[in-house]
């Protein structure tokens, strides 16, 4: 059954939820990776991509109060904080010769549209030939409504001041009923698909994301692969697809961290389901640099970047480093046996190594 699934997946045919929940259920985790990587090699031959990039939080202060996130506070509490655009400027000034810079933060209470704007404004005047990657999907959803000019606009306006690409961060999971529980403040998963269908429709590259391992069932992540797959059908505005390993630390929820197998299992099944995808993200911030490294061999093309300054899942427990050099990113991917490719934000090419 399970050879049954890998051999057509191999020769290029579409799997379904069936196939897909048969993998999940599976043991045979070297099958579906040596299958995982060769579907992997035939979208991007032997490459795996990473970008010179930083992350910069402007504030954890937020109105949302996800159960399954650590990183938020409200304001006054231990531990808030919110930078100055000057901040922002200087952050990235002194990260050296950045390619992108990668900005999501908390839905601050009483920050006014306009900051955004000209946070935008501000990198794009001092380094100009920088993507910026900024705001998810709820960061939209609450700066369409701060400003009062809905969707298209308010897309519209952040790209015309800099925005370049979306990152895939609130999509969760999808289902309601887990969403209800994980997130009940936050946008639905619909929403969240209409407002990245919007930015595809722009011309605004995002990625995408599924938060793993915490309350969801098989049959939620199969579901939330093919809504994603069912949208870049339609689209193609989609870049990369990211698994986030779930964090349980200083969490609502709490629960235990998802196991390697399972993160090399859902990395290796989501390279096989989103046929329509370019690449797959081995996030090393939340797998670790090892795990990371063995799933470039479980169909993943990407290990992300440089990353500088990550605050987000360190809060929930995250036990790697907050940067990586370049050249340890480069070694990680050679001894993988794979070709390190330096990129921007858009997956252009800097330099192959």
């Amino acid at each position: 059954m399970i050879r049954d699934i890998l051999d057509k997946a191999l020769s290029g045919e579409r799997l379904d939820a069936e196939d897909a929940l048969e993998l999940f259920r599976s043991d045979e985790i070297h099958s579906i990776g040596k299958v995982a990587d060769l579907v992997s090699k035939k979208h991007n031959s032997n490459r795996v991509y990473f970008v010179v990039n930083r992350h910069i939080n402007p504030t954890n202060i937020c109105v949302n109060r996800c159960r399954f996130c650590a990183f938020s506070r409200s304001k006054g509490d231990v531990g808030a904080f919110e930078l100055t655009i000057e901040d922002i400027v200087e952050k990235i000034r002194g990260a050296g010769d950045l390619k992108e810079v990668h900005i999501v933060g908390g839905l601050h209470p009483e920050w006014p549209f306009s900051y955004y704007l000209d946070m935008l404004g501000k990198i794009k005047e001092n380094f100009p030939g920088l993507h910026i990657k900024a705001f998810t999907a709820v960061e939209i959803d609450y700066l369409s409504r701060l400003g009062g000019l809905g969707l298209t606009e308010t897309l519209r306006v952040l790209k015309e001041q800099g925005l370049d690409a979306m990152p895939g961060g609130g999509a969760e999971i999808f289902n309601k009923a887990v969403r209800d529980r994980l997130c009940p403040e936050k946008i639905s998963g619909e929403r969240w698909l209409e407002i990245h269908r919007e930015a595809h429709i722009l011309g605004i590259k995002t990625n995408a994301t599924m938060l793993y391992g915490h309350i969801e069932s098989y049959e939620d992540r199969v579901d939330h692969l093919l809504r994603l797959r069912e949208l870049q059908d339609q689209t193609g505005g989609f870049q990369a697809f990211i698994p986030l390993s779930y964090h349980p630390e200083n969490t609502c929820i709490g629960g235990r961290f998802p196991s390697g197998i399972d993160d090399l299992k859902t990395i290796a099944i989501s390279r096989l389901v989103l046929d329509n995808f370019r690449h797959i993200k081995a996030y090393w911030i939340m797998l670790g640099e090892k795990l990371s490294q063995i799933a470039l061999l479980f169909g993943a093309d990407d290990i992300d970047g440089t990353v500088i300054e990550e605050h987000i899942t360190h809060a929930a427990g995250g036990k790697t480093a907050s940067s990586m050099d370049k050249s340890e990113i480069i070694d990680i991917i050679k001894r993988a046996g794979k070709i390190p490719v330096e990129r921007d934000a858009l997956y252009n090419i800097v330099e192959i190594y």
